[in-house]
């Protein structure tokens, strides 16, 4: 039994974070190792805003006057602080992670991923940009990457910032790079030479409601439509029209994720509850990344709205588009919500979806049994 350690973006209060993390711990720990969550120390970022502050009370505190300025119904908006705010304490546990901050131990190996691990050219204060997120100051015998993403971080930014050798002179250091996109493969070979994994996001790549026994069974009474998205992604004109639409189908609007002015309930749950929620629902609307895998395994109609990155603004164009178009669900995406009316009609055939996945599934477990043995 070897001793491994993730690091990954496991403290990021979100399901899609958490319910990463935990497909890839149950992976590691199917082929027998002992897993544990590691940290990265978070640095400055690369991407200076004034308006963004370190500390982290005055963070909460900006996100919470946030949080009341979006059009929403008052008691979603409470629901939603509270929900945030005891994010750590009820759910992190489930990952077997504490209070205590795991720095630099001492490691079999040491793998790096899943999620936006690499994405260093941003302006988040909680991430920063960490070495340590590329290998450096490790105390592993040897170093992965896992499904690894540099999100909408571009070799051409890389460049702008002049953190393209930098980045470079870790990779070079990695004993396997595993990416989930094809921007992240191509900034990988770009700057290494190397020619990467490919592998699906551990949502994916883990088979959740066959092997997971902790997703319940939910019993609703109504039918409903999930929203799921961020706070304040989901414009105003958006919104009213998802309203409208629901209203025609005799659904209710469900928020996950985020308070939204359309939402009949918003939803405060544990992680795998999210996918016992979008198991029952009719279909699904989501910008996310996430909120599209939760769709296909739960093989929900659903829509993407792609969102386009302008300047340094955060867009999700890079990631969404190349993780349909690698399940062929490409004829989900588009950039005006009033498609999902189109969109959600077409079904999916979810048995070839399966098939692909499948395979894929094999093939991560493949690379992580290689790799983890060596």
């Amino acid at each position: 039994m070897a001793k491994v350690g993730i690091m990954s973006m496991q403290r990021i209060a979100n399901y899609g974070s958490f319910l990463q993390a935990y497909a890839l711990k149950a992976m590691i720990e199917k082929l027998g190792h002992d897993v544990q969550f590691v940290d990265y120390h978070v640095c400055p970022p690369v991407i200076q805003d004034t308006s963004e502050s370190t500390n982290k009370l005055t963070r909460l505190f900006k996100k919470g006057l946030e949080t009341f300025a979006f059009h929403a119904p008052l008691q979603h908006k409470l629901a939603f602080i509270k929900y945030k705010k005891n994010y750590a304490r009820k759910y992190l546990p489930l990952l077997g992670i504490t209070n205590d901050y795991n720095y630099q131990p001492e490691l079999d190996y040491l793998v790096i991923g899943s999620d936006e691990v690499f994405n260093c050219i941003q302006k988040n204060t909680n991430v920063g940009f960490s070495p340590e997120l590329f290998g450096a100051d490790n105390h592993a015998d040897k170093v992965i990457t896992y499904a690894a993403s540099f999100g909408n971080t571009t070799l051409s930014k890389l460049q702008q910032y002049k953190k393209d050798d930098e980045v470079a002179s870790y990779l070079k250091e990695i004993s396997a790079i595993s990416v989930r996109d094809n921007n992240s493969g191509k900034i990988v070979q770009d700057l290494t030479g190397i020619s990467p994994e490919y592998n699906l996001d551990p949502v994916l790549a883990y088979d959740y409601f066959n092997e997971c026994k902790k997703i319940p069974e939910l019993e609703v009474s109504e039918r409903y439509l999930i929203l799921y998205a961020y706070s304040g992604r989901i414009t105003d004109a958006e919104a009213d029209w998802i309203a409208s639409y629901a209203k025609r189908k005799s659904l209710k609007v469900y928020a996950i994720g985020g308070v939204q002015k359309c939402a009949n309930r918003f939803i405060d749950c544990l992680p795998f509850e999210v996918l016992a929620y979008f198991k029952g629902a009719e279909e699904v609307i989501t910008d996310t990344f996430h909120g599209s895998i939760f769709s296909t395994i739960a093989h929900k109609p659903f829509t993407t709205i792609i969102r386009k990155s302008l300047g340094n603004s955060y867009g999700n164009e890079e990631k969404l588009a190349d993780l349909l178009n690698r399940l062929g669900l490409d004829s989900r995406m588009t950039y005006e919500v009033q498609d999902a009316a189109r969109i959600n009609s077409n079904l999916i055939d979810y048995a070839t979806v399966d098939e692909l996945i499948a395979r894929e599934r094999l093939h991560t477990m493949r690379y992580l049994a290689d790799q983890l043995d060596s």
